[in-house]
């Protein structure tokens, strides 16, 4: 695929550059609480403006589904995209309608506009090609080039992401770059030991690449709610913990696989549990228990791997030369069961191999317990993207982005 800087090259002063990003930033009463995924697309949002293009930067907020909603508006990552570059950011309150239009048309050579919540929009999730690629005709008015980086949005096959890109000349931005080569160091260019360390509340979620990881992976740590299920297709006893019944005859045939190729598969082996989920909100202390995995007690749920398990992880995860991290072992919003997710952040801040985050809440888990982005050797902005990826499936955003 072509690159920005194959598109800088060529010139871009005075063209309007459409940047399909990945603003989908968590809220909380209208404030962001994370704004890794602005961050992100900030060396290709700079980069294109100082070469002098006209920047229409469009993105999707959260589930919408087809109609406005302030609830999901982007003004806020507007805000602190202008914050951000240190200049004015032009906000449209539509996506292809007259705001649009005449925020696009007002733009200097330099300016940056954002056109409101792509998913506003029905024809932005549409399943049929007709309806996404209408959308898509209205969006390519807006631009000359396109430049594809919501690498978090590319395993989607949506009118901005997939059939916009085939509509004007494209290009994959500095992020995608970045995350592609990244990728491709955990599949194809793999330095060993390769561990990876999984969480999560649901295994159903993680199956495809448990699956793809058995053939991949020498060492693979399971942790989070999805661990009870493991653990309960071993035959122990989980208590009132997270369970997906439908999911242990497949759980037990991955168990038979990885002893039969060798590959090394890590459960807890205690896990912090309590008699009811935590208050989020009030974060009040819970005072958990510290039991064995295989003795859980059965009024009691596992909401983090234990003090044995962090010290077990964290050694598993010592001789690694590559690491790929998804998911949190416990419920880390709560300071009562955030330390099993410190423990692997910790441990592959102490690494001394390539390190990966998944992306996801594992990425948010790094900033809210405080750790220094610098520190790993990358942080993805996409968790989903990444595990399709590693499923080796073809993801549309890619896919459209080729020449």
């Amino acid at each position: 695929m072509k690159t920005i800087d194959e598109l800088l090259s060529e010139g871009v002063d005075g063209k309007r550059v459409f940047v399909r990003a990945d603003l989908n930033v968590p809220l909380a009463d209208g404030v962001i609480t994370d704004d890794g995924r602005i961050r992100a697309v900030l060396p290709t949002v700079k980069a294109l403006a100082e070469a002098g293009a006209k920047v229409v930067v469009a993105s999707h907020l959260g589930r919408p589904k087809g109609t406005p909603d302030p609830a999901f508006s982007l003004l806020p990552a507007a805000e602190r995209l202008g914050e951000l570059l240190g200049a004015p950011v032009a906000f449209a309150q539509d996506t292809v309608g007259p705001a649009a239009h005449d925020a696009v048309d007002g733009l200097q050579p330099g300016q940056v506009a954002v056109i409101e919540n792509l998913r506003f929009n029905p024809g932005e999730t549409a399943k049929d090609d007709t309806g996404r690629g209408e959308f898509a005709d209205r969006l390519a008015a807006l631009a000359d080039v396109y430049v594809g980086d919501g690498f978090g949005a590319v395993h989607r096959k949506h009118a901005s992401v997939y059939d916009l890109p085939g509509r004007l000349p494209h290009y994959a931005g500095y992020l995608i770059a970045t995350e592609v080569g990244v990728l491709r160091k955990l599949t194809d260019d793999v330095r060993r030991p390769y561990v990876v360390a999984l969480g999560g509340a649901k295994v159903s979620d993680k199956l495809a690449v448990i699956d793809e990881l058995l053939g991949r992976a020498d060492r693979l740590l399971i942790g989070g709610g999805m661990a009870y299920t493991f653990l309960k297709a071993q035959g122990h006893e989980i208590g009132k913990s997270l369970v997906q019944e439908d999911q242990l005859p497949v759980v037990r045939e991955y168990i038979e696989r990885a002893e039969k190729t060798g590959v090394e598969l890590v459960l807890p082996v205690d896990a912090l549990v309590s008699p009811a989920f935590p208050d989020l909100k009030a974060k009040a202390p819970v005072h958990p228990t510290a039991v064995a995995a295989d003795a859980m007690p059965a009024d009691q749920l596992g909401l983090d791997i234990g003090p044995e398990s962090r010290k077990l992880y964290a050694a598993k995860l010592a001789d690694a030369a590559t690491v790929f991290w998804n998911g949190p072992m416990g419920v880390f919003e709560h300071p009562d069961f955030a330390e099993g997710t410190r423990a692997v952040a910790q441990a592959l801040v102490d690494s001394d191999g390539f390190t990966v985050v998944g992306g996801g809440d594992s990425a948010a888990a790094v900033r809210t317990l405080g750790f220094d982005e610098s520190a790993f050797g990358h942080i993805s902005t996409g968790g989903g993207a990444s595990l399709e990826y590693l499923e080796g499936k073809t993801l549309p955003g890619l896919a459209a982005l080729e020449d």
